[in-house]
This record gives C-alpha cells, sequence and structure tokens, in this order.
C-alpha cells in the first residue's frame, strides 16, 4: 500500500509539473457566493454572466464546509484552501485537533509558506484587518482567530520560512493593540526583519521589497494596494504568491455597497488577469451568504428603491447578511488551471495550487486521504 501511495505522488509530481507556473494570484471574494456574483452581473450589466470571472477559462464548484458545520466561516474556509486540511470555524491553520481558544492544534503549513521556503516573495492584500481570518490564514497559526495581536505577531516569528513580505491593508488599530498587549514592539520587530512600515500606499519607497502598510480606512484601496504589491514581488526571479481579499459582505442596510464591490473587484481581477504571465490567477468565494432575488423581479427593474431619501433594497432582493452553506464558485486561467474543473472538495485548491508550481506536499500531517486523492486525480489530469 505505501509503495503504491509513494507511486501516485511520483507520478503526480511528472505528470501535475508539466504545466508549471511562475507564480500564483488567489483573489478571494469574502461572502462572493454566487447569487452575489449574479446579483452584481445584473447590477452593474444589466445581464447575466457577465463578470469576468463568470467567463474565465476554467470554472468550477467548490464545498464550503469546515471539519465539524456545513457552514463556514472565513478562518476554516481560507484554511481549507491555503493548507489542504479542514478545521473547525474559527480555527487559523490549526488542524483539527485544536480547540478554539482552548487547545492548540498542529500548524499547517500553508501555500504561502511553501512558498517561502522556496525562495519565492509572498503578499497579502485585503480591504479587512490584515490580522483577519483570511489573510491571516496565509501566514499565521492559532486556534482563535479573534487573537489580532497573536496573529499578527507571527509575521516577527514565521513558523515556516521567513514570513510574509507585502502586507498591505486596514486593521491598525487592533494589531497595534493586541501587540502592545504582549509587550511586543511591533515597528522594531518589523525594521529590524527588514520591512518598511507605514500607513500610506504612497509613502512605500520604491526600492522596498519588503513592505507593511496598515491603515485604518473601511475603503482601503486594493487596486492601488494588489498593483504595488504585484510591483513588489515581481522583482524576484523565482516568482511570488500573493493573496488578495475583497469583502463582498451584504446586508440589507448595504446591498448596494457589496454589489459594487463585487463589480469592482471583478474588474481589478480582470485588469490583473490580462497583465501578468506564468501566473495561476485564481478567483473564490471565502463562503457563500444569504443573499437571494426572489419573488417578483423584473428585469428592467433595479434592485434599490427610494425610502426616506435613502436607496433600499427593492422587496424582490432578500438578504439576512448570514453565511449559508452552499457551493461556490471557483475560476481560472493560466499555468494549471486546467485542473479546475466540475466539483472540487475547498481542500483541492490548496492542491491545484501546489500542483501548479510543480510541488508536492511535505508535511505527514498533510498528506492525509484527501491529499492522496487530490494526487490520483491530478495524475490523471482531472483534479
Amino acid at each position: 500500500m505505501k509503495l503504491r501511495i509513494t507511486m501516485l505522488l511520483l507520478v503526480a509530481v511528472t505528470v501535475c509539473g508539466a504545466d508549471r507556473a511562475k507564480n500564483v494570484i488567489l483573489f478571494i471574494g469574502d461572502a462572493g457566493g454566487l447569487s452575489t456574483l449574479h446579483a452584481a452581473s445584473a447590477h452593474r450589466h444589466g445581464e447575466p454572466a457577465k463578470l469576468f470571472v463568470q467567463r474565465m477559462s476554467n470554472p468550477a464548484f467548490s464545498d464550503t464546509s469546515s471539519a465539524s458545520d456545513w457552514v463556514t466561516d472565513s478562518a476554516a474556509r481560507m484554511t481549507a484552501i491555503v493548507t489542504g486540511v479542514k478545521t473547525h470555524n474559527r480555527v487559523t491553520s490549526q488542524g483539527p485537533e485544536a480547540v478554539r481558544g482552548e487547545k492548540d492544534g498542529p500548524a499547517l503549513k500553508t501555500i504561502l509558506e511553501y512558498a517561502e521556503e522556496r525562495g519565492l516573495s509572498t503578499g497579502v492584500v485585503s480591504n479587512s484587518s490584515m490580522a483577519d481570518a483570511t489573510p491571516a490564514a496565509c501566514y499565521a497559526h492559532v486556534s482563535n482567530r479573534k487573537m489580532a495581536g497573536e496573529v499578527f505577531s507571527q509575521i516577527l516569528t514565521p513558523t515556516f520560512g521567513d514570513g510574509v513580505d507585502v502586507v498591505l491593508g486596514p486593521g491598525r488599530k487592533a494589531i497595534l493593540d493586541g501587540t502592545q498587549q504582549l509587550k511586543i514592539d511591533l515597528a522594531a520587530g518589523l525594521k529590524k526583519k527588514g520591512y518598511y512600515i507605514g500607513e500610506a500606499l504612497a509613502s512605500v519607497p520604491a526600492d522596498a521589497n519588503r513592505a507593511i502598510v496598515l491603515s485604518d480606512d473601511s475603503e482601503f484601496d486594493i487596486h492601488t494596494a494588489t498593483e504595488l504589491a504585484i510591483r513588489i514581488l515581481s522583482r524576484n526571479k523565482k516568482g511570488y504568491f500573493l493573496m488578495v481579499e475583497s469583502d463582498l459582505h451584504a446586508s440589507p442596510k448595504n446591498v448596494r455597497c457589496g454589489l459594487e464591490r463585487a463589480a469592482k473587484f471583478d474588474d481589478l481581477i480582470q485588469g490583473i488577469a490580462g497583465s501578468v504571465k506564468d501566473t495561476l490567477v485564481m478567483f473564490t468565494a471565502g463562503h457563500s451568504s444569504d443573499f437571494r432575488i426572489a419573488g417578483v423581479a423584473k428585469r428592467d427593474a433595479s434592485f434599490f428603491t427610494e425610502a426616506d431619501g435613502k436607496l433600499v433594497p427593492a422587496k424582490s432582493v432578500s438578504v439576512n447578511g448570514h453565511h449559508s452553506a452552499e457551493q461556490v464558485l471557483v475560476a481560472a486561467q493560466g499555468p494549471g488551471s486546467q485542473r479546475v474543473k466540475g466539483f472540487l472538495a475547498n481542500t483541492d485548491l490548496f492542491h491545484i495550487m501546489l500542483g501548479a508550481y510543480g510541488w508536492m506536499p511535505a508535511s505527514p500531517t498533510q498528506l492525509d486521504g484527501q491529499s492522496r486523492k487530490a494526487a490520483r486525480n491530478c495524475a490523471h489530469g482531472n483534479t
């Protein structure tokens, strides 16, 4: 049996490594489920399936469940995507042995950390806090996603590799307060490790190879941040890994904002996908949400109506802001994207990215049954 598994993995390395990416860019739409994308297309274009992510060359559907719940949170969902292992809600890149806030599980090596160990440059960009679940799962390992200080301090003491190189996004106050409570001099520690640290994207030196920008702007400009991150990371001839997240949550009070953010995020993805070479570009949702167009919804009518001088959702739009369990879109282009098809486990996305680089999991923890299944699928070209 062991010989058979070894042979499968060797075949996977040979076959999957044939179409290799120099870089991987992972775009995450937090709460960007199918219903949100459909509504964003209708809102922006007046037609279905007009978003770029809905027209990418390799689409698939992905499960979003965690190790113990059908409805995932962003920590468990992102852990599955970047490590290939399901864990429990609220747990960030630790194994399912973790008990939230009470017991640590084994640290699961992330795709970003694999890239760091191999000498690639790495980055995370988001308009959510840089210690929040989605960016944090790329570089930190904690049993409770709410520990902002413990999360961000792991940039100074990475578990694998020498630490993420570029971190651009909000969350400044919570991160500084959290690290100060731990008696960590964050600014001094980051400067010692060669980071530029500031509050504005425009202040990053032109020759910076490691940069952290922490803002408290709720409308942080991820378009400019993503372009800056790619300029910095592209200096590494070995390649890079970059994760870019946009918060697409919609509630009854901010439906219009959520749909417009989704459309703008789609614009960003299209622009980046058209400008990079030798790069696997992949989009998926952090999770779906309970957003519905239902009842009487005329195609020539707006999703919004005016009430008391404010735009509010029309009766055809039903939103309660909760996460939901349905599968979400995965869409990709570039080297390795042909493995994005059919119905995927959320853990498969890790193996698709790893395979695009031509790598295989090194940790025994990450060579579980799901990993061997992914290796077999990859060897047969049907991941």
